[in-house]
């Protein structure tokens, strides 16, 4: 028996990157997983076979969490499907990947990335935890997918920053919103070295060496590292947290109590 045995997991961006390591995660712990994805179809079908090669149900759905109707439609897909969600992970999130400098301003990328993650993030969590809160069921675990650069800051993108403040928000406003019945944490999580960070121009020009000599535990962390602490936020050996914003960051910014 798994520690998700049963339960029904609804992964934003579960595509491909971090997403798809959740998605797989939750389905080998025993979870029937909703893929959501918005450009990665080819992937979200892909984590989909995989979870049912797991011996797990998947469905996918496509949608952008910035539009309010739209994550009606995925919410509503959702329920149709496995007629309950005792987990939503808000993984979904725009860090202006291609801005190089904070002297780059463009309107629409600083209205695109405050639409997705603070938008994007506050529809789901209102929608499925309204959902949580009224069904019969006894509740359910939200954990939003946040960043180690609300301690840091963004030299490079300031709005990202500014953005995952605002899941901060979102997090704790929530988590007394749906209590007692609904959990609401964030993980704040490390670079993750993912395709997409890869790919970036700062990290392929000394950003990479940098950060990895200010970490204390000397590398720079997998998708998989950050899998672990996103099953502890969202299971039952957290059961008295909510409301929380954890770091993950292998030391890189240490905050006192």
């Amino acid at each position: 028996m798994g520690r998700f045995q049963d339960k029904k997991v609804l992964v934003t961006g579960a595509g491909r990157g971090f997403g798809r390591s959740l998605a797989l995660a939750f389905a080998a712990e025993g979870a029937d997983v909703v893929v959501h994805y918005n450009s990665s179809s080819a992937g979200a079908e892909a984590t989909a076979d995989e979870i049912r090669a797991l011996g797990r149900k998947a469905i996918t759905v496509k949608g952008n969490i910035a539009s309010h109707a739209e994550v009606l439609a995925i919410t509503e897909a959702a329920y149709g499907a496995f007629g309950r969600i005792d987990v939503l992970i808000n993984n979904v999130g725009d860090m202006a990947l291609d801005q190089k400098s904070w002297r780059e301003m463009d309107e629409k990328v600083v209205d695109h990335t405050l639409a997705v993650d603070i938008k994007g993030t506050m529809f789901m969590i209102h929608e499925v935890g309204l959902r949580m809160v009224d069904g019969d069921g006894a509740g359910g675990s939200i954990v939003n997918i946040g960043s180690q650069v609300v301690v840091a800051g963004s030299p490079r993108a300031p709005q990202y920053a500014a953005a995952k403040y605002g899941v901060i928000g979102l997090t704790k406003s929530y988590a007394r919103a749906l209590a007692p019945k609904v959990r609401v944490n964030t993980l704040g999580a490390a670079f993750m070295e993912t395709e997409a960070l890869k790919n970036r121009f700062d990290w392929k020009n000394g950003r990479r060496e940098e950060v990895l000599a200010q970490t204390p535990l000397a590398r720079i962390a997998s998708p998989e590292d950050m899998v672990g602490p996103v099953l502890f936020l969202a299971g039952d050996e957290s059961r008295h947290m909510t409301g929380q914003f954890m770091l993950c960051n292998g030391g890189l910014a240490m905050v006192g109590a």
